[in-house]
């Protein structure tokens, strides 16, 4: 059996601010020898610094389950992780809440952090909140950064990694400006499907809801 990492609701709550928005998306988790566990994760949009929280649970309802917790935040060009004994959701797979010390002296916290590692790379949504995390920066035309255009081409690339993001007018670098990823996905979250462009890649549709054609 593959792993799998099965993608469930998004949930998705305004803060009261301007631009604050709480989403929390959840999944399910089966390893290759059957292997079950639930999780949660979920950022805040406006929050400062930026911090995203992990839940991942194991063995509802036996001896040794619980609901392991952690934070998730920038380090170095990537993420990494840290226990907290702060309860973030609760899942299905999971038992009681475990704090951080009890969390580091369970015998399955290396299948914990192995399944935080395979939704960090399968779930999609985790590619948005890893943007928000980084802070990914890219380029967009004028026309997308007015959002006077829907984005046509988003392009990966190869050089120094920088996102483009282009609609239908030609790019122009005289007027082309610079944006966060993160912001273009939440205004148009079909871009999620085009998070795992390698660097010297990309993606063209032609309009809003039609599908994503990669070149890589």
């Amino acid at each position: 059996m593959d792993t799998k990492v099965l993608q469930g609701a998004l949930v998705e709550v305004p803060t009261g601010t301007v631009t604050g928005v709480d989403r929390r998306a959840f999944g399910e988790f089966v390893g290759p020898q059957g292997e079950l566990a639930s999780y949660a994760f979920g950022w805040t949009t406006g929050s400062d610094p930026h911090v995203a929280r992990l839940s991942v649970g194991i063995g509802a309802g036996n001896p040794g389950g619980g609901t392991f917790h952690a934070v998730v935040f920038e380090h170095e060009d990537g993420h990494a992780f840290s226990l907290t004994d702060d309860p973030f959701e609760r899942v299905p797979e999971g038992g009681p809440d475990l704090t951080a010390d009890e969390a580091r002296a369970h015998e399955d916290l290396p299948f914990i952090w192995w399944v935080a590692d395979q939704v960090m790379q399968r779930d999609r949504r985790a590619w948005w909140m890893r943007h928000w995390l980084l802070r990914t920066t890219c380029i967009q035309t004028r026309e997308i950064f007015e959002r006077s255009e829907p984005i046509l081409l988003v392009q990966h690339d190869a050089d120094d990694g920088m996102w483009q993001l282009i609609g239908a007018s030609d790019a122009d670098s005289a007027t082309g400006k610079i944006g966060h990823l993160h912001h273009a996905i939440d205004e148009d979250q079909t871009l999620i499907d085009t998070l795992d462009l390698p660097a010297g890649g990309s993606a063209t549709r032609t309009g809003i809801g039609r599908p994503w054609n990669r070149h890589c």
